[in-house]
């Protein structure tokens, strides 16, 4: 976060509906070029959103496999691909690059669970949705990214 970016906000996401309706939200005014870190322990909801996201860009009925063991997934046509990457797997900042993720941050639209295994090597203007359990919601604290992705993030 740079000086000029807004203060983070805290949200209470109260089920895995809020959840979902979040990621489409996302979907609708996401564009090639935005890259959307989700952060929180396991079984946050960070899969979920992205999933809503995937299904929200390219229709209900998409097949959206978790990319735990293939690290990253690739949904769409070419100008408008999502990357769906799962770093909980790598152990150092530099194995990102090996799979190519540098170049998608700026042609693609990218969704990143456990953006902490990027070390040092975060996006400019990501947009930061750290996720936690809070009854049968999530609380989210959000932080970054461009104004339109901030602004459907808060259209709750």
């Amino acid at each position: 976060m740079t000086a000029s970016d807004p203060q983070p906000v805290m949200l209470h996401l109260k089920d895995e509906a809020a959840t979902a309706a979040l990621g489409a939200r996302l979907a609708g005014v996401a564009r090639p070029g935005d890259v959307i870190l989700l952060s929180g322990p396991i079984g946050a909801g960070k899969s979920h959103l992205a999933r809503a996201f995937i299904r929200a860009r390219l229709g209900q009925g998409e097949e959206v496999p978790s990319p735990t063991f293939t690290l990253i997934q690739t949904y769409g046509p070419p100008g408008e691909e999502i990357f769906h990457a799962d770093l909980y797997r790598l152990s150092h900042p530099d194995e990102v690059w090996e799979l190519g993720l540098d170049e998608a941050f700026s042609s693609a639209i990218c969704l990143v669970e456990w953006p902490d295994r990027l070390g040092t090597h975060l996006p400019p203007g990501a947009l930061r949705l750290d996720l936690s359990a809070l009854g049968d919601g999530r609380q989210l604290t959000l932080s970054g990214g461009r104004e339109a992705l901030r602004k459907a993030a808060l259209d709750v």
